[in-house]
C-alpha cells in the first residue's frame, strides 16, 4: 500500500466529477468514483487504471455513501479528500414548475453532501484531509423562482457551517462555485445557454488546486465564472 493521497468523488462518471478524477489520477492520487452505470465506461476509457475504484450507488442514501467510504478505505488504506459533486437541476421554477422532480433534486443536492461529510469525517480527521463541495454561482445570486438555486444556497451554507465545526480537527473545507459550464447539466434544457462556457477541465483545475494546497492552508470559497457571464 502506497502513501499517495486518496480521494472519493460523488458523481464521478461524467462532467466535472470525471474531470477531477482524471486530473487527480494524473497527479498521482488514488481515486474512488461514485455514480451511475456511466462509471464503467469512464473506467474503461481510462484503461482501468490501478488507482481507480468505481462504485455504484445513491448519493442521497446514507448506507450507500457509508459503504463507499468503507470500500475506499479497505481498497486504499486511507481517505484524504471527499468531493461532493453529485447533483442536478430540474430547470423549473417554484411558481410554474413540476413538483414531482423537486424531492429527488433536494435530496441529491443538499442531503447528499451532508451524508458524505458525516460518513467520511472520522477518516478525514485521521489524515487531516479536505472536504470539497461543488456548489454553484446560483448559490450566491438569487434567480427568479430558482429551486435548483435554493439547493445550492443550502450547499453554500453547509460549507461554512461544516468548516466552523471541523476546522478544529485539522480538516479543510472548500466550496467551489462554478458559473456556466459545458456539462450534461444542461441536457434537461435541450441546448446549452448562450455565451462563453467553461469546460469541466477548467473547473476541475480549481478543485485540484484547492485539494493540493499546503498543509495548514484552508481555501474556503472559490467562485469561477467564464468571462462574459454577467451574473
Amino acid at each position: 500500500m502506497t502513501d499517495s493521497p486518496v480521494a472519493l468523488i460523488t458523481g464521478g462518471g461524467s462532467g466535472i466529477g470525471a474531470a477531477v478524477a482524471r486530473q487527480l489520477l494524473d497527479a498521482g492520487h488514488r481515486v474512488t468514483g461514485r455514480g451511475e452505470e456511466r462509471l464503467r465506461g469512464f473506467a474503461e476509457q481510462l484503461g482501468k487504471p490501478e488507482g481507480l475504484l468505481t462504485i455504484r450507488g445513491d448519493a442521497a442514501d446514507y448506507d450507500h455513501v457509508q459503504a463507499a467510504v468503507e470500500a475506499t478505505v479497505k481498497e486504499f488504506g486511507r481517505l484524504d479528500t471527499v468531493v461532493a459533486n453529485a447533483g442536478y437541476a430540474t430547470h423549473d421554477t417554484v411558481a410554474g414548475g413540476d413538483p414531482a422532480g423537486w424531492r429527488d433534486m433536494v435530496l441529491t443536492n443538499v442531503l447528499g453532501p451532508a451524508l458524505l461529510i458525516r460518513a467520511s469525517i472520522d477518516q478525514l480527521k485521521e489524515t487531516r484531509g479536505r472536504i470539497v463541495l461543488v456548489g454553484s454561482v446560483a448559490g450566491h445570486i438569487h434567480g427568479p423562482g430558482n429551486i435548483y438555486g435554493a439547493t445550492k444556497w443550502a450547499v453554500t451554507g453547509l460549507a461554512e457551517n461544516t468548516r466552523r465545526q471541523v476546522t478544529e480537527y485539522g480538516v479543510g473545507v472548500t466550496l467551489i462555485s462554478p458559473g456556466r459550464v459545458e456539462t450534461p447539466f444542461w441536457d434537461g434544457l435541450g441546448s446549452l445557454p448562450p455565451g462563453h462556457l467553461l469546460t469541466s477541465d477548467q473547473i476541475a483545475e480549481s478543485v485540484v488546486w484547492a485539494i493540493r494546497q499546503p498543509t495548514g492552508v484552508d481555501v474556503n470559497t472559490v467562485v469561477v465564472r467564464p468571462i462574459g457571464q454577467p451574473v
